[in-house]
């Protein structure tokens, strides 16, 4: 069989990919694309309440920038509150010097998305992000390593937040 014999049946093939493509194509709706209202002001629209503690300070400077980047200052529709729990956790133990040699920051978060004016919540979830760093036998070098630790988890955390607070939004009725 000689290439121009096969051609066809590749041509066919192509053609078939193609239009299945873009027959699901319209299957996918985007996340951030406009559906009865503009999901980027409700986001900015999301007010983020202090949370005490250090973890909760990154954690609420990294959500106000994902959900609001902006810096504008619209009027909030939604609150969210955050709830933090931290552990600390050592896998190997040096036999020699009976230290840690690594540690993981375990950080679970659970958020509740509630309107403004009160009432019942929206909606609520709960996510977990760790990291991992070297401990040392350098006190200072341990607490900055866990610092920067805690501020990875923030952000990852912030970003999981982000995105299922951005699908809930994403199926409420629109404004009136």
């Amino acid at each position: 069989m000689s290439w121009s014999e096969r051609l066809p049946s590749r041509l066919l093939a192509s053609v078939l990919l193609a239009g299945a493509a873009a027959g699901l194509a319209g299957c996918v709706t985007p996340l951030y694309a406009s559906r009865g209202g503009a999901l980027g002001a409700d986001l900015r629209a999301v007010a983020v309440d202090p949370v005490p503690d250090k973890l909760g300070h990154y954690l609420r400077d990294e959500l106000i920038t994902d959900l609001n980047g902006t810096g504008a200052k619209p009027a909030p529709r939604f609150r969210l509150q955050l709830a933090t729990t931290e552990r600390v956790q050592t896998a190997l133990i040096d036999i020699t010097t009976q230290r840690a040699q690594d540690a993981s920051v375990v950080t679970d978060v659970t958020w509740t998305l509630l309107p403004i004016e009160g009432g019942p919540p929206l909606a609520t979830g709960k996510t977990t992000s760790f990291a991992t760093y070297d401990r040392s036998s350098q006190r200072f070098a341990n607490i900055r390593a866990a610092r920067d630790a805690e501020i990875r988890d923030a952000k990852t955390l912030a970003d999981q937040i982000t995105t299922q607070v951005a699908a809930k939004i994403g199926t409420l009725p629109p404004a009136r």
